[in-house]
């Protein structure tokens, strides 16, 4: 069955102001991008499809993940993964720790060898053991890819996670990230202030300082 993530009818104020209005649904592969001003509603969008809507917003609207409704589920049983701008790996933990830390209990061998397997597809092989402080900032972005893919989610966020890399490093880092939502056939929403990361995702564009819907 093909994963799907739909945002039906929402609307999110602050206080009495709306700032937003969406009705998308986005397929497994597809690259939704979110593009505008600060303030303009990109991080507000983000909270609210994890669960996290701070108080001073108000939204309605629902949200569906393979036709199931989680607009009132609880953040961690959401089963969505969120790829930040900042690696966020955690310092006491080597590669292979932070890689499984978010994954399904499972027997340990099983989790090990997929991690070994993941690693070698990206470049990273024989690093399990390396202290994460020790990698680039590329490495380090793999590795957080990692950790979010094989947490096994069933749909993908992307808050702006190529800000941080230099012009080359974030072609090549966007490439990746892009080819293994495809790969894995997720559907995913990015945050984005950049242009080419819109024209990479080649899919629906929204901008919401002008609520403008367009196509890359």
């Amino acid at each position: 069955m093909n994963s799907l993530l739909a945002i039906k009818q929402l609307t999110i104020w602050r206080q009495q102001t709306q700032l937003l209005s969406i009705d998308e649904s986005i397929q497994g592969g597809e690259i939704l991008s979110i593009m505008g001003p600060s303030g303009s509603g990109k991080s507000t969008l983000l909270n609210w499809l994890t669960g996290m809507l701070p108080h001073q917003f108000r939204a309605q609207g629902s949200l569906f993940l393979n036709q199931q409704d989680i607009t009132q589920i609880p953040s961690h049983q959401r089963h969505i993964g969120l790829l930040y701008q900042d690696p966020l790996l955690f310092p006491h933990l080597s590669v292979a720790g932070n890689i499984a830390f978010a994954m399904p209990n499972g027997v340990k061998k099983h989790r090990t060898d997929k991690i070994s397997h993941a690693l070698e597809q990206v470049g990273l092989g024989g690093l399990e053991q390396r202290n994460p402080a020790n990698l680039s900032g590329g490495q380090q972005a793999r590795v957080a890819l990692l950790r979010v893919l094989l947490s096994e989610p069933k749909a993908i966020l992307l808050d702006e996670p190529f800000s941080k890399l230099d012009s080359q490093l974030r072609q090549e880092t966007r490439q990746l990230v892009f080819n293994q939502i495809r790969e894995h056939q997720l559907p995913a929403i990015m945050v984005t202030h950049d242009q080419s990361d819109t024209d990479a995702a080649n899919g629906k564009v929204i901008n919401l300082s002008s609520q403008e819907n367009t196509y890359a």
